[in-house]
């Protein structure tokens, strides 16, 4: 075998390798991928202020999970939503709008919920404040 065969074969590998590369790339799942990144920037200190609001009123609502059901407990009355968020698969997430009225406390079932791991993301006003709480838990 002479150069000219062996630096053609190794260039025709390099170039199979980079297309399929690039064909593996376009075809990966973009799940990691937050697409609201730059609205969420903008709307950090927003959040953020809504989150010291919930340690300054010591107002961390108590989360128990209970057979089938998921029972949510508030300093208060609160009204919002509460959004389920599946970080292995953005198809199975949620969004539950409440109003506890008089009560302080809520429930949903969790038998229709996948097991495992989800972010619950808490965002409620009570008493004419803004809450957001985050945190994660496991439907067994």
């Amino acid at each position: 075998m002479n150069w000219g065969k062996g630096l053609i074969g190794g260039m025709f590998l390099f170039m199979l390798f980079i297309l399929s590369m690039c064909f593996y790339m376009f075809r990966a799942p973009d799940d990691d991928y937050d697409h609201q990144y730059y609205e969420k920037g903008l709307t950090y200190n927003r959040y953020y202020n809504k989150e010291m609001q919930v340690i300054k009123d010591q107002a961390q609502p108590v989360i128990k999970i209970a057979g089938e059901y998921v029972f949510i407990k508030f300093k208060d009355a609160a009204a919002g939503t509460l959004r389920l968020q599946r970080p292995s698969n953005v198809l199975l997430d949620r969004r539950y709008r409440f109003d506890t009225h008089q009560s302080t406390g809520m429930q949903f079932s969790a038998a229709t919920i996948a097991k495992g791991r989800w972010q619950l993301i808490l965002d409620w006003r009570s008493n004419n404040k803004s809450y957001a709480y985050q945190t994660e838990m496991m439907i067994p």
